[in-house]
């Protein structure tokens, strides 16, 4: 709605605020007002619609590709397609993930993201490995992990530019301390996953990424508080918590709950159970959560075969798999349908909301234009129904989906 100035009344549900009767209203790109209808200065012609929700528009940290495509593709066009179609479906703001390649596969598909990146299409890129455990390795193949190399980096950096903003390695590895230095000296945030790390290990490499970006300028972003390290997809490709063995997720469940991480959850009632996704925002609170889709190409797609970076996967009943081993390849769900099973596992609409905007947009650093609905912000918007079936996405003030 450029130039011309749009008004969305609805229940505003945002990290920040809860409001029944409430009004959203845009301006070349941007939002001019959002609040309580009665309290809008200007002229109120527009009508309540009962049972419409509107929402910020969703972060995701971590996807992998959509709609036949997956980022590890090298296709511009594929990944234009792919990003696009995540808009579309309320993901408005998003990492575009590689899973592990080979170094010069990374560096061709980082240099395709920062193309995206250039056009505002995706936030930014992530890379998952190569620096895994080989025994934590997921849905990556073993044959292509490293141990970290700050030569590779060093060319990573240079493919990716200013696009990279988020890279997941494995605590336990030789030189992965060097690498936590290097990363948060560019503001590039460390993730702790696909790792075999013991309690103390985990709480080391959190603890000095935490510092890293803290004491780094750049790790803020537009933001006036620096950033956070996360940790990917929480439970996930990394040892099981036991009782005398607590492994990594204590140490990140400690470290969230003090506010220091933000822990990934794939909420999506494959990777964990609802009672997991309840019991962690009850130990840890929304604000140290991020809601994740890790989506890969069959997102929004029919059950069949695709691929996952250099690995084929076959999808059945919307249940994503690496042929040869089994193992979970990615999620096949958009984030909206991540909010919606996460507030179906008992967590709050505002939380699973909060979760899903405001936390992601300030571990990228963008609270200040996105994850909220503030004058001033970008006009991302998600229109919904009281079930939060989507009805329609205002993405930078334009349509991307029609109510």
């Amino acid at each position: 709605m450029m130039g011309k100035e749009l008004m969305l009344r609805g229940r505003i549900v945002s990290g920040s605020m809860d409001i029944e009767d409430g009004l959203v209203a845009v301006a070349d790109g941007r939002i001019t007002y959002a609040g309580p209808a009665s309290d809008f200065p200007g002229d109120l012609s527009t009508p309540a619609v009962p049972g419409r929700i509107l929402l910020p528009g969703l972060v995701d940290l971590h996807t992998h590709g959509a709609h036949g495509t997956d980022f590890a593709e090298g296709s511009e066009e594929g990944a234009r397609a792919a990003a696009r179609y995540l808009h579309s479906r309320g993901t408005t703001t998003l990492l575009a993930s590689l899973v592990t390649g080979a170094p010069a596969d990374l560096e061709r598909n980082l240099k395709v993201l920062r193309s995206l990146f250039n056009e505002g299409l995706v936030a930014g890129s992530h890379l998952e490995g190569p620096f895994l455990s080989g025994h934590q390795c997921g849905a990556h193949d073993p044959a292509l992990l490293l141990e970290p190399d700050l030569d590779l980096v060093g060319e990573l950096f240079e493919a990716a530019g200013p696009s990279l903003a988020s890279m997941t390695l494995a605590a336990e590895l030789p030189g992965a301390t060097a690498l936590v230095d290097l990363l948060t000296s560019r503001g590039v945030i460390p993730s702790l996953g696909h790792t075999a790390v013991d309690h103390a290990g985990a709480a080391l490499f959190l603890e000095r990424a935490g510092a890293g970006l803290g004491s780094d300028p750049s790790g803020a972003g537009s933001d006036s508080v620096p950033r956070r390290p996360t940790v990917t997809h929480l439970f996930n490709a990394m040892p099981t918590m036991h009782h005398r063995a607590p492994g990594p997720v204590s140490a990140c469940l400690s470290a969230a709950r003090a506010g220091n991480v933000v822990v990934e959850l794939i909420a999506d009632g494959v990777h964990l159970a609802p009672e997991t996704v309840r019991t962690v925002f009850e130990l840890v609170g929304a604000e140290n959560i991020a809601l994740v889709t890790d989506s890969m190409a069959a997102t929004g797609l029919a059950d069949g075969q695709y691929r996952l970076g250099p690995l084929a996967v076959t999808v059945d009943g919307g249940v994503a798999r690496v042929d040869n081993t089994g193992a979970i390849a990615g999620g096949t769900a958009t984030l909206l349908e991540v909010v919606r099973s996460a507030v179906a596992a008992g967590v709050t609409v505002q939380d699973a909301v909060r979760s899903a905007t405001a936390v992601p947009a300030a571990v990228l650093g963008l609270s200040r234009q996105a994850g909220d609905l503030r004058a001033g912000m970008l006009a991302d918007v998600l229109v919904v129904d009281s079930e939060l079936n989507l009805a329609g996405v205002l993405r930078r003030g334009e349509w991307v989906t029609s109510p």
